[in-house]
This record gives C-alpha cells, structure tokens and sequence, in this order.
C-alpha cells in the first residue's frame, strides 16, 4: 500500500475497525465488506481494545474471530494494521491483580475503567503484554494482511505507585550520580528542601512537593522514559518474530505529556490522530494554520519522511466542546491538507458508529442508519477517489529550508515557570503565529526541537527559546556563523536543562549570538498594549508601527543594530527588534510579541532577502493554502481554499490537475473548501 509499509505504492484509505461490537450479527461484517469496496477503503487498524475478547479469561484465548475478520478483509482487498490491545486491560485482569491499576498523584489507586489506565511500570502488566504480543506475533506476523503493527493507542499519563516511585528514584540516581549534583540541579537549598539519600526521592504531588521546577521537568521526562521503555517493551516479541513488518503508534495534537521526540528512532512510521474543530470560535484559517503545523511537526519527527494520518473525522467528534459536522467540502479538504503536507494515508475513527458508550456519537463512515446514502459516506468515497488519483504522490518529500523550533522540553519549562505572566505567556499560541506567516508565504516548515542538526536550513526560527540545554547555544551560534540567518525572541535563553537561571546576563548562552544584553521583561495585561516603530532606513526595509502585548524585553544592543524601538512607557525609545551579523550569518531578536501583522510584514521581507523558493510563486489570495511534495521527477502543489466561498488562483504555468486529470492554464479556480494538486514536471 503506501510505499513507507509495502513496496506498492497506493495512499491508504481506511478506519479503526471493531467488529467484535457486532458479532451478534454476522450479517454486519458482510454488509460491512460491501461498504468497504463501495468508500475506496484499503486498509483497517484491527484490534484495539480487544483484549477481554482474545483473553476473555486468564490463559484462555480466542484468536479465531480475529483470523476469520483478518483473512475476509484481505480477500477483499483490504490490509490491516494489527494492533496490540494493551490500551485498555480486560476487567478480569483488574480483579486479580489490582497493582496493574494506575495510582493517582495523590496516591490512590483507581478502580477499574477507562482507557491508559495501567501503570506501564507494573512486572504483571508487562508479563501479561509479553504473552498477549507473542501470542499475535506468533499468529499473524508472516500474514500477508498484515501491514504493521499498530502499536497500543494513544499512549499517555502518568502512575504514581510504588513500582513508579522505586523506578524514578533509580532513574534519577542513574542521572545525576550523587546527591551533590541532585541537590544543586535541583536547588533543593530553597525553602531547605535538601535531599540526604536518594531514597527521599518522589514524584510531585499537589499534597507534598511541586514547586521544584527542576523535579517537575525531570518527572515528565521520566514518564516519557518510561512510556518509550514499555513501547519496546510490547515491540520486542513482534520484531523477534518479523523484523521487517513496520511498528507504529498514533501521536496526538500538539501533546504535551509526553516528548515525542524520544520515540522518533523507535518508531519505523510516525502516525497521528488529527481532531480539528472546523467551523467553530476561531476562524477555520486560523485552525487550517493550527493543524498544518501539526502535520509538520509529526512529519518532521522522521527527517521528513511520509507519515500516516492514523485517525481523523468523517463529520463530528463527541468530546469536543462544540462538535460541530464538517460543512460540505470541508472532510474531502481536511483529508488532503494532511497528504500536502505529508501524509501517505487518511484513515478514521471509525467505521461503524458504536451502538452505546462513550464513543456512540463520534463521527463515523457507517451512520446508525446503517447503509450508503449518507451525507457522510459520500464525501468519504469522494477522498477514496481522490487517493486513488494521487497513487504518484506516494513516497514523495516535502524539502523545507526553514526550520521551527517547538520544543516540549522548552514548553514544560515555560508553562510550569512562575512569572512574569502567571494568566499565560501562551508559548504554543506564539509560535503558530510564526508559522502562520510563513505558511501562508507558501514556505514549507519543519518543526523541530532544539535538539535537532540545523545544518539543512537556511532560516532556523525560534521563538521563546526558554530553556537552552547544553550545547544548543554553541550549536546556534556555530550555526549563524556559518552563514544560517536566525530569529528568536523575548523569554529566550533563560534557563538550562534543569530550569536554572543561566548566569551573566540573558539571553546567556545566546547573547553572543543574538548580540544583545536582556537587563528585565514586562509583563502586559490582557487588553494592555505598546507598539513599536520602524527606523527609517532599516535593513529589511519595513515600515510602520506595529501593536505588542503580553510581554516587552527591556533589552540593550551589544554588537546588534535596532531596527525597530517601543513607542510607549518608560522604555520608550529601547529596542524592539535588533539584527546582529556574527560571522557569514544573521541573527535577528523581537523584543515583545508582535500582532500577526507584523510577523508576515517580518518574514515576508526576511524570505524575500534569503531567497528562499516558496512552493507556489504566484500571489495567493486570503486563505487560501499551499504546500509542496517532490519526487524526482516531479512536484505536487497542493493549493487548499480555507475559504467558505469559491476563490480564483492565478497561475504563473500551465498544470496537469491531478484530481480531475486535466491541464489548467492562467486561472485556477476553487469552490469554497475547495483543493487541486497541480504537478509539475521537473
């Protein structure tokens, strides 16, 4: 299917799929089978959350139901990704061994129930996902149905109990060796709070100790730790038996419990799970902007590579605040702006609707009604023809020149300081509006933590670079000497790896680089602005004044030159953006957060200057979106109308259009919510 998982190369089409809701009714699964063939459907994930039902008691399995649904789907066409269904343990399992339960961070243990509640810390859990995932393996891994392994589902959370206790005591000994270095990390001599074994050792908790930023950061990156060791943990018996068969789990929006980036080298496919909320309080730009960062950020994760969009919506969700039904266009649109940026799959959740439960009233292919005649099931068909048509597509690349570093290290440490903006310094909101004026120059985007080689870029952005661990200052300025143009701003270069404050003047181990001396920060009301103006004649030629809030950096030039100075208060005249060439590079510092105005006034000047191809050269009206997938032969536009309301492109060539497979010349016209891929021969 798609070319990352088999050598064919064909866009997945599919959906979880749970016919052990329905094996009352045997005639489900076959109308199910006609459906499939009918929605262009090539794939299903089988076997989440059927554990109770392939062990419905201790040492008693049933494999049979699962061999019977694998082998009819593959007879009809359809491959499956096969899961491992440790997302949710059987009741009995819960019963008899109550330690597999998650304890709360108040040190409770809670009942049975809900999905990701068993501590992945547990010697029986892990016992008894060995002996479940070998047991699969054992079965199903030379299947020629099988295309990977779909591992667990939406990982996430964190156990308290003592095997997690015992455990990030041993990691954190492991980490900093004695209690000297745990001590000064840490800064525990504040509010005396001086550890003398390593047995003193424990999570936060709201009833003891949370206050010690340090331990915070490094109890989430024991649970990322942890997490990634039980994901090896279920992988080893499937890679024992099949090596070569490709393992996966499905990621979330914009998570932040755990630090993805520790799993990219574990993962042979990244893959996840995309719930935009269309239609809703923001404008559907704005949420077009929002996931398309998403999309970068998991697609970045492999160096580019195809990723799998693992689940989205046909229609609705139910757990959303408003779950609003995707409006006419809008599901055939949402599914491609995941291939343009480069996705080699789109698959829901799910494909019945649930009778009871939670889950009864989220989207699904298969309506309650039960038959074709759906709204729904008609545009999901429309999106299996439309990746039929885009077979070529599969494989290609997206090569980006800019660089956008979020990072979930960074944000645990902004998001958990105290001050100066306890309402909010809105990290993730900041930096979608950098992306967002970049996106919508047309500028392919990687999003990367700070960890990552910078070398590939020719622009590297990175807005408040709070924590700077060690290496990554040196890594920068090495970077910008070298001849890479970098943005950075207010709240940057603050902390180091265990949130202490980095000595000798902010932005520490960026000062040199950025060529300025950070003396305080002021803090802004919600609905309190400054604003700054351009100096006549500045590099980037911009001009104008231009609304800050939130936060303004009180910031003295080094080696910088200011280009642009704060109009109001008693830091009228300082700075509020600088430039400082170091070496072959530049190296520029927004002082205060900008409107989103300015940022696309900012880089649409800095793009022009660097040279920097955007993936569309004609002038793109108001939103409407684009991105690029390359081949060796060819490139694929994706240009994407975000717009309720139908919008004329103009072309700069003539293109082969290929959804419709015809030639378009001088004008390309949209319906609203409307997408053409415009290939272009190399």
């Amino acid at each position: 299917m798609c070319q990352s998982v088999t050598k064919n190369p064909v866009m997945l089409h599919g959906a979880d799929y749970n016919p052990e809701q329905w094996a009352h009714d045997p005639q489900i699964f076959e109308e199910d089978l006609r459906l499939m063939k009918q929605a262009k459907v090539n794939v299903m994930s089988v076997g989440i959350f059927s554990w109770a039902k392939l062990e419905p008691t201790e040492g008693v399995f049933d494999f049979e139901w699962l061999d019977e649904v694998i082998n009819r789907l593959y007879d009809n066409g359809v491959s499956v990704f096969l899961a491992t269904p440790t997302g949710a343990r059987p009741t009995w399992m819960s019963e008899k061994y109550p330690e597999v339960l998650r304890v709360n961070e108040h040190r409770k243990r809670n009942l049975h129930g809900m999905r990701h509640n068993h501590c992945y810390t547990s010697p029986v859990y892990r016992e008894k996902t060995t002996i479940m995932n070998t047991k699969l393996a054992e079965r199903y891994s030379n299947h020629p149905a099988v295309l990977g392994w779909h591992i667990s589902n939406e990982y996430g959370g964190d156990c308290h109990c003592d095997y997690c206790q015992q455990a990030f005591r041993e990691w954190v000994e492991e980490k900093y060796r004695t209690l000297d270095q745990l001590n000064e990390a840490w800064w525990t001599t504040f509010w005396s709070h001086t550890y003398t074994s390593f047995t003193q050792v424990e999570s936060p908790a709201p009833h003891g100790e949370e206050f010690v930023h340090g331990q915070n950061l490094d109890w989430k990156r024991f649970v990322t730790d942890q997490t990634l060791d039980f994901y090896r943990h279920e992988v080893k018996p499937l890679k024992a038996k099949n090596p070569d068969i490709p393992v996966t789990a499905n990621f979330m929006e914009l998570f932040d419990g755990l630090n993805y980036d520790r799993f990219k080298d574990d993962l042979d496919i990244v893959s996840w799970d995309s719930y935009p909320t269309w239609h809703g309080a923001k404008d559907d730009l704005t949420v077009a902007s929002y996931t398309a960062m998403n999309h970068d950020w998991f697609r970045s994760l492999k160096d580019g590579k195809p990723f799998l969009l693992m689940e989205s919506t046909p229609s609705l969700t139910n757990w959303q605040d408003i779950s609003k039904l995707k409006k006419p266009g809008m599901h055939h649109l949402s599914s491609l702006q995941a291939v343009a940026h480069g996705s080699d799959s789109v698959q829901y959740f799910q494909w019945r609707k649930s009778r009871g439960s939670s889950e009864k009233f989220h989207g699904a292919v298969v309506d309650h009604v039960g038959h074709e005649h759906t709204r729904v099931f008609k545009e999901v068909t429309e999106v299996g023809h439309s990746l039929e048509a885009l077979k070529e597509v599969v494989g290609t690349r997206i090569h980006a020149k800019v660089a956008l570093i979020f990072d979930t290290e960074n944000r645990w440490a902004i998001n958990d300081s105290q001050g100066p903006r306890n309402i909010g310094v809105h990290y993730e909101e900041t930096v979608l509006e950098h992306y967002r004026a970049l996106h919508a120059l047309g500028i392919n985007v990687d999003v990367i933590s700070e960890e990552r080689d910078l070398s590939p870029y020719t622009l590297v952005v990175a807005p408040m670079l709070y924590m700077v661990r060690s290496g990554v200052g040196e890594k920068i300025e090495d970077y910008v000497r070298k001849g890479g143009t970098f943005v950075s701003t207010y709240w940057s270069g603050i902390v180091n790896e265990t949130d202490l404050t980095h000595l000798g003047g902010f932005p520490g181990p960026l000062r040199t680089t950025l060529g300025i001396w950070s003396e305080e920060i002021d803090a802004l009301s919600d609905g309190e602005y400054n604003a700054a103006t351009t100096l006549v004649g500045n590099a980037l030629a911009l001009n104008g004044t231009y609304r800050i809030k939130e936060l303004c950096d009180l910031a003295h030039t080094e080696t910088a030159a200011t280009l642009m100075t704060y109009d109001q208060d008693f830091y009228q005249g300082y700075p509020a953006l600088t430039v400082n060439t170091l070496g072959e590079g530049q190296a520029y510092y927004q002082a205060a957060r900008f409107e989103l105005r300015f940022q696309q006034d900012f880089y649409r000047s800095l793009i022009d200057r660097l040279n920097i191809t955007p993936a569309f050269s004609g002038e793109l009206p108001e939103g409407v979106q684009v991105s690029k997938r390359e081949s060796n032969e060819a490139a694929y536009i994706f240009v994407m109308n975000f717009n309720p309301t139908a919008v004329t492109v103009r072309l700069d060539q003539a293109y082969v259009e290929l959804l419709t497979d015809e030639t378009v010349t001088d004008n390309l016209n949209l319906a609203p919510f409307g997408v053409a891929v415009l290939k272009q021969e190399k």
